[in-house]
């Protein structure tokens, strides 16, 4: 049941926007003036259809291609998204092959290369399950869109949370393109190109490309000596190949073909850069600096085949999407984050505490995904409107994780391989929906939509070992199988009011549903091979309903826009992923609910000619809800002098002491989520002023959260306080031309985004200031 304080947040959010809206146009033509004068149209496929914006009953924020130009301009990967509008975080450990999304406090910090999302990816209408898939380079972007809450109608299955949904530009019949390029800090070059070809009155290709690259620039300070710029170089390449075929005024057939290739840094990791008892980044910490006798390396290689047919009908219209994915990856990074362990000499290990040795490497030697939707969509401007059809998905995914051993010891020689974990996972799904909306009066339109989801997945796990390596830190362990499997269905059901030309009010409710997954990357799981202890954890099905509300305005003249949501859900079962601890384990477990709720307000104002300005904010309150959810905290303990203290601070109730080779278990009932900050706000501006033949601009963005908890248990040090970033755009442009200068987190905000809890006190930080310049031509 609803709490108190929810209720009155999702009244306030109410009132406040009614508050903020100004008296409705006069009779004047206030949609001409909003076209000549004023923000214009958003227009949106959240359901799978073009709609404004201010119709659809759902919390979408759009990403046009101006703020995509910004904030890519650098040389930026997905990532760079992260609360570019509200409710969205992004952040990874794997740098940028393996991105983790968050919506509304719903994410996953699962590290396994099968981790399972409540954040849908969608690419051109299809669905990216594998963590490799999602990172696929933003370039030649129609828009991006953010949906936030349950998707589980018209989206399927693993969108409780919500989806980010990118549309690609698609080919037409213009000839024309555009080449665009940027070189920025660290010798980094962004390079983006289209071309569009009509092939007679029937046929049309675009082609678009694009590559990026920087050079290391982060020294490897090392006893031994110190290497210059060791890290943070990535080369990448991305193209896309799409051909459009209209042979009759009934029938079209669009063809895809991507691919991608990247070789990268991999994320650093670094040792001790949190002081126990103290919050933030210490003094050990230098961002063009790292210490680590590990291997450190990405490589990631996707390709893409897709076909979508459209037949009209008449009254209806047939959709057929297929798609087939296939990737490789391979990503090896040292754990501990620095050099040496604690059993050598002082001046042989660090920096600070390193109580022994970890380098691993996780591969994909194999990812195939297919996937094949049919659907039907109505057609007409008639009071009903509805959609319907079949999904089916098929994975079949290999996972090889690498244990290496840094020191040149009896055992092993430097560099070699100890311990080796392979993982065989298939999955299918199917799914069959139907949406229909209809008008009930000029006024007022509710839709509802249904959908059933069967989902199965079989896994099978092998771990071998150096049989040299000391059985008492682990075993050896055979092979283990586990397979799940679950049907659902998920369902919604909203409302919009038309108050005024101007105002609408909606309401929606939803149910969402995440399939069950297994955990099985046992590179370090207890020496035993029993069902329970073996190290390969099931997380069942989550449900999840929501409840939302909210008012869509435009006033001014169409000038203003302001866009405003309350919501509170109730998720149960929820999968949540326990990282880290003394075994670094990934561990699946289910806690009874998780308690959300908040807002989200997106604004624009155009105040005068040549002048815009954009807002969100939101706010999230999450609640882990489990009086018997315990998990492993602050990873071992000081096994140097094997005192009884684990190496954080925790906030949380002991329920089991720490010990030598053995992290505290602490409960974590009424935790909020890991990575989920309670505020996220961003704003932009842009002025323009003419000159010669076309205008100056001056365009500045900025992105902020608040606090983070990296993990389910919370400790003095494993968070970050808040997070501020910026960006600012001086340029030169027409209809043809642009030139440009550019700075990326201006004011050089240094901020923990992660950790690793395994045995020391590990960081990850955010990107560094950057400066570049852009030009680019459009034919």
């Amino acid at each position: 049941m609803m709490t108190k304080r929810a209720i009155s947040l999702l009244t306030s959010s109410s009132i406040i926007s009614a508050m903020m809206i100004a008296a409705p146009a006069t009779a004047q033509d206030a949609q001409e003036a909003e076209q000549e004068t004023g923000l214009g149209e958003i227009i949106v496929t959240a359901r799978r259809s073009e709609e404004n914006i201010q119709d659809v009953p759902i919390s979408v924020t759009a990403i046009g291609e101006e703020a995509l130009t910004a904030i890519n301009s650098s040389g930026q990967d997905i990532r760079a998204l992260s609360g570019r509008v509200p409710s969205l975080t992004i952040e990874s450990s794997f740098g940028r092959t393996f991105p983790r999304f968050y919506i509304r406090g719903l994410g996953n910090t699962d590290f396994d290369l099968n981790a399972s999302q409540p954040v849908s990816l969608v690419y051109d209408d299809v669905v990216l399950e594998n963590p490799i898939l999602k990172g696929f380079p933003v370039f030649d972007m129609q828009q991006v869109e953010v949906l936030r809450g349950p998707q589980g109608t018209l989206f399927g299955r693993n969108t409780p949370a919500g989806i980010v949904k990118f549309d690609t530009v698609e080919p037409n019949y213009n000839l024309g393109g555009y080449a665009q390029a940027s070189y920025g800090s660290f010798n980094a070059v962004n390079a983006e190109a289209a071309v569009n070809v009509p092939l007679g009155d029937t046929a049309a290709l675009r082609i678009s490309g694009l590559y990026q690259r920087q050079d290391d620039w982060v020294d490897n300070v090392l006893p031994s000596g110190t290497t210059e710029d060791a890290f943070g170089s990535f080369d990448e390449f991305a193209v896309r190949v799409q051909a459009l075929f209209e042979p009759t005024d009934t029938f079209e057939v669009l063809l895809t073909g991507q691919l991608r290739d990247l070789d990268a840094t991999a994320r650093l990791f670094r040792a001790n850069n949190f002081t126990r008892g103290e919050e933030g980044l210490n003094a050990n910490f230098d961002r063009d600096q790292v210490s680590i006798d590990g291997q450190n390396g990405n490589e990631v290689q996707t390709q893409n085949l897709a076909a979508r047919l459209t037949l009209d009908l008449g009254a209806v219209s047939i959709i057929s999407v297929t798609s087939y994915w296939h990737g490789e990856l391979e990503s090896v990074g040292d754990i501990d984050g620095g050099f040496g362990a604690n059993f050598l000499p002082p001046e042989l290990y660090g920096p600070g505490e390193i109580p022994f040795t970890a380098e691993t490497q996780d591969a994909i030697p194999s990812l195939d995904q297919f996937t094949q939707e049919i659907r039907i969509a109505s057609n007409g401007s008639g009071p009903l409107s509805y959609q319907a059809g079949i999904f089916f998905f098929d994975e079949s995914l290999d996972i090889v994780s690498t244990n290496f051993s840094t020191l040149g010891d009896p055992l092993n020689a430097p560099g070699g391989v100890n311990i080796v974990v392979s993982q065989r996972q298939e999955s299918e799904a199917f799914g069959v929906f139907g949406s229909v909306t209809y008008d009930l009066t000029d006024q007022l339109s509710v839709t509802g939509g249904i959908r059933y989801n069967d989902d199965s997945r079989d896994f099978v796990v092998v771990r071998s070992q150096d049989t040299q390596f000391p059985t008492f830190l682990q075993g050896p362990l055979g092979t283990v199988t586990r397979d799940v499997s679950d049907d659902n269905i998920t369902w919604d059901l909203s409302a919009t009011y038309e108050a005024s030309e101007d105002v609408n009010l909606y309401a929606r409710v939803a149910r969402g549903y995440r399939a069950p997954s297994i955990q099985g990357r046992i590179l370090f799981p207890p020496a035993t091979a029993t069902p329970l202890e073996d190290g390969v954890t099931i997380g069942d099905s989550e449900t999840i309903t929501s409840y939302e509300a909210g008012i869509k305005t435009t006033f001014w003249d169409g000038r203003a826009r302001v866009n405003l949501g309350g919501f509170i859900y109730d998720l149960n079962d929820a999968q949540l992923t326990a990282v880290g601890g003394n075994v670094n384990a990934n561990r699946l477990i289910n806690a009874d609910n998780v308690r959300g709720y908040g807002f989200e307000l997106d604004a624009q104002l155009a105040p005068a000619d040549g002048l815009t300005f954009t807002a969100g904010l939101s706010y999230n309150d999450t609640e882990i809800q489990d009086s018997d959810l315990t998990t492993a905290a602050c990873g071992g303990t000081r096994v140097d002098t094997f005192p009884d203290v684990s190496l954080c601070t925790v906030l949380d109730p002991i329920v089991t002491p720490a010990a030598p080779f053995a992290a505290a278990i602490v409960n974590i009932d009424g935790n909020s989520l890991p990575q989920a900050p309670k505020w996220i706000a961003n704003w932009t501006a842009r002025y323009e002023f003419p000159v010669g033949d076309g205008d100056v601009y001056i365009f500045t963005d900025w992105a902020y959260r608040s606090q983070i908890n990296f993990f389910l248990y919370e400790s003095v040090e494993f968070q970050d306080d808040s997070l501020l970033e910026g960006g600012l755009r001086v340029g030169w442009e027409n209809d043809r031309y642009e030139v440009a200068v550019f700075a990326r987190n201006i004011t050089d905000d240094e901020s923990a985004v992660s950790g690793i809890d395994f045995n020391n006190l590990t960081a990850m930080v955010n990107e560094p200031r950057v400066f570049g310049i852009f030009a680019g031509v459009r034919f």
